[in-house]
């Protein structure tokens, strides 16, 4: 089977050069699930790139009776922060003109939902699909009314003109699965909404963080969060309801960093998430049952800042559990104030797990040096 490929204009450079969004979309024989998958949104977090890559191969073997629905896939989806450059370093997580994070700068639906209520009482005895598609009809509906604005001779700043086009292609998705990197070095986990904990086990990842705590302005944020409130309306009203809808994002090792076995996860667990879901038609699925996961909430995260300068040493590895008190790192720090240097030995706060450490081992006071989860 051989993907449809849609080349979509982005931006104009002062240049006269542009940039462009490449789509890469597999269609089954038979009507199902619309899947999304991006890669590279943050400038320095390209392992999904190689994610996509492999998915792209591996569909191209199959036949398109093997595949229901429809998947599409975006490698580098934002060039911008790609390309950037700091000598050998690559940055890319915000959009230094405007001082935004790329992932931060997506429209949300549910913060201008005010008719919510009124919406879910004259559905609450409809049927599941019936009330799916009449509210993304209405969110598609709103979201058109940016092209209104983009198109005005006023225009709007390119983070605006961006999100518009990465949300066009996404907004009518049933699974939405957006490939991120550390932008230190990281282990590999998924972040996932609530009620999802058992479709996360899909991914055979051995860590999930629950997104608890969150704006609505990250790219899965802002997809998923209308249907989360919809969910919620509907229980208030004594009705349980739950939409086949999902949205995640994999976390795969380092940023600047192609990790082999951090690449290979994303894509077993890709190819187990739609075989689960019915996308791919496969034999000898993976036992998910069984699956030990570790599901923590993203509240119960604690990131340790330098408390002084210097350079880190003695830092507890990636990957260890620490109890409280017991020693996270040391800072070596040089004073200018004619005395000797001094080591300054830093500890948990509480028992966890170190996910998070940064790449670079010299701080300066207040920069990130570590995360913990507990």
């Amino acid at each position: 089977m051989l993907p449809v490929i849609k080349t979509i204009p982005l931006r104009q450079m002062a240049s006269g050069d542009r940039f462009f969004l490449q789509v890469y979309k597999f269609i089954g024989a038979q009507p199902g699930k619309k899947v999304y998958i991006q890669s590279n949104l943050h400038g320095a977090e390209i392992a999904g790139n190689a994610v996509i890559h492999q998915l792209i191969e591996f569909l191209s073997t199959i036949n398109d009776t093997n595949l229901i629905g429809e998947i599409w896939l975006v490698p580098v989806c934002n060039p911008m922060g790609t390309n950037e450059r700091a000598q050998h370093f690559s940055p890319g997580r915000y959009c230094v003109y405007e001082a935004k994070d790329w992932n931060r700068i997506f429209w949300d639906y549910e913060k201008e939902a005010d008719d919510l209520l009124a919406f879910t009482e004259s559905r609450l005895h409809l049927d599941i699909e019936a009330v799916r598609q009449s509210y993304l009809t209405i969110i598609k509906q709103q979201f058109a009314k940016i092209l209104l604005k983009i198109n005005s001779p006023s225009a709007v700043p390119y983070t605006e003109l961006f999100s518009y086009k990465l949300q066009n292609l996404s907004l009518d998705a049933d699974y939405l699965i957006d490939l991120h990197s550390s932008t230190n070095q990281a282990l590999d986990y998924v972040y996932y909404f609530r009620n999802r904990e058992e479709s996360a086990k899909y991914f055979l990842l051995d860590f999930g963080i629950l997104l608890d705590k969150y704006d609505g302005d990250a790219f899965d944020e802002a997809f998923i969060k209308p249907w989360l409130a919809l969910e919620a309306c509907f229980q208030e009203l004594g009705r349980e309801i739950k939409f086949d809808i999902e949205a995640w994002t994999l976390e795969l090792g380092a940023g600047m960093q192609m990790n082999p076995d951090s690449v290979a996860k994303g894509v077993r667990g890709i190819k187990n998430y739609l075989a689960q879901k019915g996308v791919l038609q496969f034999r000898n699925l993976s036992d998910t049952k069984n699956h030990e996961m570790n599901f923590v909430c993203s509240r119960n995260r604690k990131k340790y800042y330098a408390i002084a300068g210097g350079m880190i040493q003695q830092r507890i590895e990636l990957g260890s559990t620490v109890k409280a008190g017991e020693k996270l790192y040391q800072i070596l720090s040089f004073n200018k104030e004619s005395q000797l240097p001094t080591v300054i030995d830093v500890c948990a706060q509480e028992d966890g797990l170190v996910y998070d450490v940064a790449t670079n081992q010299a701080v300066n006071e207040g920069e990130f040096v570590l995360g913990v989860i507990s």
